[in-house]
């Protein structure tokens, strides 16, 4: 029998992905292009060759092979399998995660995955009894879902147009804007804060606007919020940011949000498929989400096709922390978009300078919460393998992902309806993090003048080892090799280890690194990197009779990198060489590492 979950998945970008590709509109506006850029760098599928600029302006996506691209294809797979693993009911559970997912990967311009898993409609109740099979829905490629939190990005990018259009200014206080907004103490948040949520505003209105009578009501209770810290004195995501910049949005062009966000996104990069309040004739393409029928809930029953947060569906589906509904083909139209530096077909929605800024951390002084003016920066939580300083994105609470990489020009989109039936089936951030995972995995980092190197990608929590047995002649040893890694800063560390009694005690070698990134002197472990080759030097103490060197990559309980490689290995004392890696690979002895020209 023809698998029907096999066919969709292999839709190429259809419908809703007809934006991809596309040339600008007969009349439509193009701002000025900006200076010419130095050539880049080829990536041909390559982790190691970080770029610094934006794509150029006229990258558009297309489907291809990740083969095509030097990716390989079975890490990429290998991600797909895992998420769409957990649309199948778990032994231990009795449910799966989520109902059902969608997952889009693109690198240096190609989405070299599309893929669906799982159903869009499947649940009857909270308890998770199944629908009659005539109701239920098969994910597809082209399924809309509900962006939840991904909306705030719709809501920054219309900020950053009005500031550069001179309407909005970002160190202005809101109630310059909004006199009413100084009330309780709100005197001194500025338009940056709501933009990084460091306004020191609660986490959500309270009571939940959906228990207010009308919109004007509402909307008083958001400006009269009383804040939890002093403005800018800490970090606190909050929905509350995004409500409030919507208001000045809306104060200072005379438009609703809804409609800034179809003139200045949607209508240029002709994302047709993205919109607030999706018209009933697009149901049946959407994903459904939970029931809302608890004690403390507005008594919605199955909430399918109206926005999912509570708070969005009281501001009638259009508010600035949600309302957003996409599918994973058009947020990849945006994605580009970044990419290139505010551009896409010839439609500029942003400038470089714009987008720049929403990618630059502006809370430094909150580490671990590195924040640009709309997108999260530097989260491995959900952007797994793909992570670095400034790797972007967001999460939404239904269970959307963007990741933006600039480092490799990459684009990683999971989408599930993970509240579908109950939002209470558990914590979606493996998946996020495996689809990432997979796109970083599948890029190459070669060694430098060519030759293969001992590879170590450990999973959470495990000890890989490399280890080189000599005969020491009774002076000190210089160790050299050539070394990447792409590790979690701090945690998962490389570390040098020498032993002259078998193995049975061990001592640790400090080492100095050079190169882009490296740390600086001596070290007693590598972590973090800049996604660069490093040259490693360490001086190990005379010894006679029998030594073994060590490699050792542990990695701790959460989250990691790319991994290690280790190259190019040498050992010399003061009677010249002791080991040249290259030539004799059998004098190594690996445990979780592997021999890989990648």
């Amino acid at each position: 029998m023809l698998d029907r979950r096999a066919v969709l998945a292999a839709v190429p970008l259809t419908a809703a992905a007809a934006v991809l590709g596309v040339p600008a509109a007969a009349g439509a506006a193009v701002r000025p292009a900006a200076a010419p850029r130095p050539a880049r760098v080829p990536l041909t599928g390559r982790f190691d060759q970080p770029q610094q600029d934006f794509a150029p302006q006229h990258t558009l996506l297309r489907s291809a092979p990740g083969a095509e691209l030097g990716l390989d294809q079975g890490a990429l797979q290998a991600g797909i399998d895992i998420v769409n693993g957990y649309t199948v009911p778990d032994p231990a559970t009795g449910h799966p995660l989520y109902s059902g997912q969608v997952t889009l990967l693109a690198h240096d311009g190609v989405v070299v995955t599309h893929e669906a898993a799982g159903w869009a409609v499947r649940y009857a109740d909270l308890a998770g009894d199944l629908l009659p099979d005539s109701q239920c829905i098969e994910m597809r490629p082209d399924t809309i879902f509900d962006l939840a939190s991904l909306s705030k990005l719709f809501t920054s990018i219309c900020a950053m147009q009005q500031i550069e259009a001179g309407t909005l200014d970002l160190s202005a206080t809101v109630a310059s804007y909004l006199p009413s907004y100084a009330s309780n103490g709100k005197g001194d948040i500025t338009i940056q804060m709501l933009l990084t949520h460091t306004s020191g505003l609660p986490a959500d209105p309270t009571p939940a606007l959906w228990t207010y009578p009308d919109m004007a009501s509402k909307v008083a209770a958001i400006l009269g919020t009383v804040p939890q810290y002093a403005a800018g004195s800490t970090y606190l995501y909050s929905d509350l940011n995004m409500l409030s910049l919507q208001q000045v949005l809306q104060a200072i062009t005379g438009k609703t949000l809804d409609t800034l966000v179809e003139e200045g996104i949607t209508a240029p990069l002709r994302m047709r498929d993205t919109m607030y309040n999706p018209p009933a004739s697009l149901k049946p393409r959407i994903a459904a989400e939970e029931y809302e029928q608890g004690p403390g809930e507005p008594q919605r029953g199955l909430v399918w096709g109206q926005v999912h947060d509570e708070n969005a569906w009281a501001m009638d589906g259009v508010a600035g922390h949600a309302g957003v509904f996409s599918t994973v083909a058009d947020m990849a139209v945006l994605s580009q978009a970044v990419l290139n530096g505010g551009v896409y077909a010839g439609h500029r929605i942003l400038s470089e300078e714009s987008v720049t800024e929403m990618m630059t951390n502006y809370n430094q002084k909150f580490p671990g919460d590195s924040h640009g003016l709309g997108f999260e920066l530097d989260q491995r939580w959900y952007s797994g393998r793909l992570d670095s300083p400034r790797t972007s994105g967001h999460t939404g609470f239904t269970g959307t992902t963007i990741v933006i990489d600039p480092l490799s020009r990459s684009i990683a989109l999971q989408f599930s309806n993970r509240c579908h039936p109950t939002r209470n089936w558990g914590s979606t951030n493996p998946a996020r993090r495996a689809v990432a995972d997979g796109l970083a995995n599948a890029m190459a980092v070669r060694v430098p003048g060519g030759g293969r190197s001992w590879y170590a990608g450990n999973p959470d929590a495990t000890t890989a080892t490399l280890d080189a047995t000599l005969t020491a002649r009774g002076s000190a040893l210089q160790v050299a090799w050539t070394g990447f890694v792409d590790t979690e800063p701090g945690d998962d560390l490389l570390t040098l280890l020498a032993s002259t009694d078998g193995g049975t005690t061990w001592t640790t070698v400090a080492v100095t690194a050079t190169g882009d990134g490296a740390p600086a002197g001596q070290v007693t472990a590598l972590s973090g990197g800049a996604r660069a080759w490093w040259r490693v030097t360490a001086a190990v103490p005379a010894a006679t009779g029998p030594l073994v060197l060590r490699w050792q990559y542990v990695t701790d309980a959460e989250y990691t990198g790319r991994g290690v490689n280790v190259a190019h290995v040498t050992v010399r004392d003061a009677g010249g060489l002791l080991l040249d890696g290259d030539r004799a690979p059998g004098a190594f002895t690996a445990t979780g590492f592997t021999l890989t020209d990648r």
